[in-house]
């Protein structure tokens, strides 16, 4: 009964590891996701503005 009761507790402790594993590289993921959405938004508001001063120089000629 001994060696049963410390392989649960054993295997229980391996499957609360690879869960805070799996969490944590979850959350990892998240926030790099994230970083490269905010940078992907901010490239794509430069390429916005470089097109409004296009237009702006372009209508100024007229």
């Amino acid at each position: 009964m001994d060696a049963v009761l410390h392989a649960v507790a054993r295997q229980g402790d391996l499957a609360h590891l690879v869960l805070l594993l799996w969490a944590s590289s979850a959350s990892s993921l998240l926030v790099w996701s994230l970083r490269e959405m905010v940078r992907s938004n901010r490239r794509f508001d430069d390429f916005v503005d470089a097109i409004a001063r296009l237009n702006r120089a372009l209508s100024d000629d007229d």
